[in-house]
């Protein structure tokens, strides 16, 4: 599966990041200006875990159990060893700066532990509006201040595979070196990352472009400096490192060396060329640079690979691959050594699609190898590894491959490979769709065979293209990049597939019919197969339509309330109609090619449109379109709107531009005449929830700009008064794809993220439609530990200990922080509760407690003056004995 992971409507969002002023008003009745508050929210994801590529796994090479994930659009994480999970970092990147979502590198300090430092941004040229940045952090991520840079990263460009481009002296940790794209060269920092200055002596800043002849600067742009690698035998601590070994994007001067602490430069002499090099890793015990080359710059093509060990004592080169050249087909990427035993050596064919990818092994500085599967009597395979799962059914992708493709594969897109510098056992390596793992490596070499499974949860990296909640069945259905989408009947619990028969690579649009939920539609872009695709069972099994001549991709689809029949508008040709299951569609006409569709949630015959600024209406299921004589509507194609469940001819229109109109909008009389809402500045989704208590109208929700504040906002009064849900530390960069609230959970809200997944709030405010909280009997203990402690910050663990003799079916443990400290995240349990009075609640799978069994759980928190072990704890009225 390709993922190039560029944001759904690219011209419209680079046309909407700036609000501006509000424009005119389309109807003459007045509307009270909207007054702002903010609500205490709880934030999750919906899991899935992962779903996208994960290009760079970097752990710290002093500290145990401290490592760090880069995603390509999806922002990075660091791992929690007790959990087994990782946390993400960035969800602090607002919206104007959506690109510093995607991550170029990661880098750990190994001299301070505590320092850690991401270089980000999306795109080089135009899509992205903003110049990358390198943000720092003394706390482990915690939280970040941000130097900004004269020009722009490319977290989801081609080549962001190699690397890391950012690294830290391991000396003097005050000196940072940084690879830049586009010709910019390689950069420099000698004060941990406050400023930088471009290496002037550096001679070589690359000239490899995937494709010279795009116009759009995507895949013509210079990949630049590829990676940085320390020899750390050449410095003592507090001195910066003599030698540092640079790749460059540049098939025949790929690697240079400075042996004077970055003064001077020399391309290293002997080199192989034809190729570029992904990766440069030094085991600097027996003096071997590690080089890992492909011919082209990835994460997808690569049709020829050789490694390559270089003496740094010699100066001899010496071809380790694992296959000859005529027999690669694939590019050579991902690359690690054993820092227990550093002759070990790995690296994986990572452009290796079909059947599978391969991770190749050795234990003599690559003098000999063996590979993770191989032939016996072809197609058949003989694998020296076991996976599971279970963890993340969906992984399978429901596919029955013939030999020697299997299901699950061990992946595609494999740049990612690192063994834990203090565990030969453990190995890590990301692919296009998650973090594989194993705890056992070592049983590669013994003959036995090495257990793989995901180690990817709390890692949540899909782009959300649409979301629905109907009001019976599963309470979320998503459409999603690269995975397709699921069916969530749980928000806790991976789904066991995503969307079959057909499976999109990407799903589009997503609709059900409001009196009949069961009936569900979806449209999406698929290589070979129909475009649009239907269920009658909620979303649990599927069958594929017929598409119109002339379908490219998936485009918008509407299904009429009761189910009997749809509007589709494809890209690729005109709006269509069916009645039935798409078996024959019939042009639709009055309503140009590329519009929006929607349904009315009550009339079956009724479907909108909206395009270039008019809005369409049909009476006739989509047959005829007539257009409106509304003006002043956004002009622009970034425009969502939505018709109110319940609620005939109630639609509200949410979208523009900087350049015109922007806001939202109502109707009531079917798209008529529409209302601007005041103080709206700027608003790009828009989605209905159940109504507050003693309200009559269904909540609203959308990600806009209110008050002069970017946010996610709801209202409770048809749009008079809103509220902010979202705080500073959750804005998850560009969140206007798509939006909807919970019918049968008040104050829930669902939100589409271009990388961090689905995520859902509930209101803290409220009970969010749950019971306040479990009561189990019985007595309890109690141990808390901080696990660590930076300045500002802290990490501890709690373990809850049932000590009664009954068991408990769910717990809520309650405690006050003595010296103001705050939870800032929390793994493991659910938080709620005032800011030092927390809440913790058990979560689904570990609701089950025994007699003489324990629960655990972990947080992150902040701290100033005093750092004190709360004195108390308490099991819903009970008090548990301290430890």
């Amino acid at each position: 599966m390709r993922r190039t992971r560029i944001l759904t409507v690219l011209l419209a969002l680079a046309a909407g990041l700036l609000a501006g002023s509000p424009p005119t008003a389309l109807a003459a009745d007045p509307v009270p200006r909207a007054a702002v508050t903010a609500d205490s929210y709880t934030w999750k994801n919906a899991r899935i875990d992962g779903g996208g590529f994960v290009p760079g796994i970097v752990f710290n090479r002093t500290e145990k159990d401290l490592a760090y994930a880069r995603t390509d659009i999806g922002g990075a994480y660091r791992w929690q060893e007790s959990t087994h999970t990782w946390t993400p970092l960035l969800d602090h990147v607002g919206w104007d700066d959506w690109g510093h979502t995607g991550v170029v590198s990661v880098a750990s300090d190994s001299v301070d532990p505590d320092r850690v430092y991401a270089a980000v941004g999306t795109y080089t040229n135009d899509w992205d509006p903003t110049n990358g940045a390198v943000l720092r952090s003394a706390d482990r991520g915690a939280t970040w201040q941000k130097t900004d840079l004269p020009f722009k990263l490319g977290g989801n460009m081609p080549g962001r595979g190699m690397g890391e481009r950012l690294a830290v002296d391991p000396h003097d940790n005050d000196v940072l070196y940084l690879g830049a794209p586009s010709g910019h060269g390689l950069w420099r920092s000698t004060d941990a990352g406050v400023t930088w200055s471009e290496v002037t002596a550096f001679p070589n800043p690359g000239n490899y472009a995937q494709d010279p002849g795009d116009t759009s600067g995507y895949a013509s742009d210079n990949q630049g400096i590829t990676w940085v690698t320390f020899d750390e035998s050449t410095g003592s601590a507090g001195k910066a490192t003599g030698t540092v070994y640079v790749g460059v994007a540049d098939k025949e001067n790929a690697v240079y060396r400075s042996t004077d602490a970055g003064a001077t430069w020399e391309r290293l002499a002997g080199q192989p060329t034809g190729y570029l090099a992904h990766k440069g890793v030094l085991d600097a015990e027996n003096g071997y640079l590690y080089l890992a080359y492909s011919d082209t710059g990835g994460p997808y093509d690569g049709g020829k690979g050789r490694l390559y060990r270089y003496a740094t004592r010699t100066g001899t080169w010496t071809d380790i691959s694992p296959a000859a050249e005529a027999d690669t087909y694939y590019g050579l990427s991902g690359l690690t050594v054993d820092r227990q035993h550093p002759g070990t050596v790995m690296a994986t064919a990572y452009s290796s699609w079909w059947p599978d990818t391969q991770i190749f092994r050795s234990t003599d500085s690559g003098g000999t190898w063996t590979q993770a599967w191989s032939y016996t009597s072809y197609p058949d395979r003989a694998n020296r590894y076991t996976m599971d799962v279970s963890s993340s059914p969906w992984l399978t992708w429901g596919a029955n491959p013939t030999p020697p493709e299997q299901t699950p594969k061990l992946g595609w897109m494999t740049e990612a490979l690192e063994i834990d510098p203090f565990d030969s056992d453990r190995m890590m390596y990301g692919t296009g769709a998650t973090i594989y793992g194993t705890e056992n490596l070592t049983d590669w070499d013994s003959g036995g065979k090495f257990a793989i499974e995901p180690m990817v949860r709390g890692l949540e990296e899909t782009a959300v293209n649409d979301l629905v909640s109907p009001p019976s069945g599963a309470p979320l259905l998503s459409a999603l990049g690269d995975v397709g989408g699921f069916r969530h009947t749980s928000l806790t619990e991976v789904p066991s597939m995503m969307f079959t028969s057909p499976n999109f690579t990407t799903s589009t649009s997503l609709d059900f019919a409001e009196a009949k939920p069961d009936v569900v539609v979806r449209s999406g872009n698929l290589d070979s197969g129909p475009h649009v695709a239907f269920s009658t069972d909620n979303g649990a099994n599927w069958f594929g339509g017929t598409d119109p001549s002339g379908v490219s991709s998936g485009g918008t689809v509407a299904a009429g309330a009761d189910g009997s029949r749809f509007v589709w508008s494809p890209e690729g040709t005109g709006v269509h109609h069916t009645t039935g299951f798409g078996t024959s569609w019939q042009a639709s006409s009055g309503i140009p090619a590329g519009a929006v569709v929607e349904s009315d949630r009550v009339d079956p015959k009724t479907f909108y449109g909206f395009k270039s600024g008019k809005f369409y209406v049909s009476k006739d299921g989509g047959a005829t379109f007539t257009a409106s004589a509304a003006t002043g509507l956004p002009t622009g194609e970034s425009v969502r709107f939505k018709a109110l469940p319940g609620g005939e001819g109630d639609v509200w229109l949410a979208g523009g531009a900087a350049d015109g109109p922007y806001g939202l909008w109502h109707s009531t009389d079917g798209g008529v005449t529409f209302t601007e809402l005041p103080d709206v500045e700027a608003a790009d989704t828009i989605g209905f929830g159940k109504a507050a208590p003693g309200a009559s109208y269904q909540t609203l929700f959308t990600s806009a700009k209110i008050g002069g504040v970017r946010g996610i906002f709801r209202s409770t009064d048809r749009g008079a008064t809103w509220t902010r849900v979202n705080d500073d530390a959750h804005q998850w960069g560009w969140t206007g794809a798509a939006i909807t609230g919970d019918p049968r959970v008040y104050g829930r809200v669902y939100v589409a993220t271009n990388g961090r997944g689905v995520v859902y709030g509930d209101t803290s405010g409220g009970d969010g439609g749950t019971d306040p909280g479990p009561s189990p009997t019985g007595a309890c203990a109690v141990t808390y530990t901080v696990t660590n402690q930076w300045s500002g910050g802290f990490q501890a663990d709690v373990r809850l200990t049932n000590t009664g003799a009954s068991a408990w079916n769910g717990w809520s443990l309650r405690w006050s922080f003595p010296d103001g400290q705050k939870v800032t995240q929390m793994w493991n349990a659910d938080r709620t509760g005032s800011d030092t009075t927390v809440t913790a609640r058990n979560v689904t799978w570990n609701a089950a407690v025994p007699p003489g069994a324990s629960v655990a759980f972990g947080f992150t928190g902040s701290w100033s003056g005093t750092n004190g072990k709360p004195a108390a704890f308490s099991l819903g009225d009970r008090s548990c004995a301290v430890g």
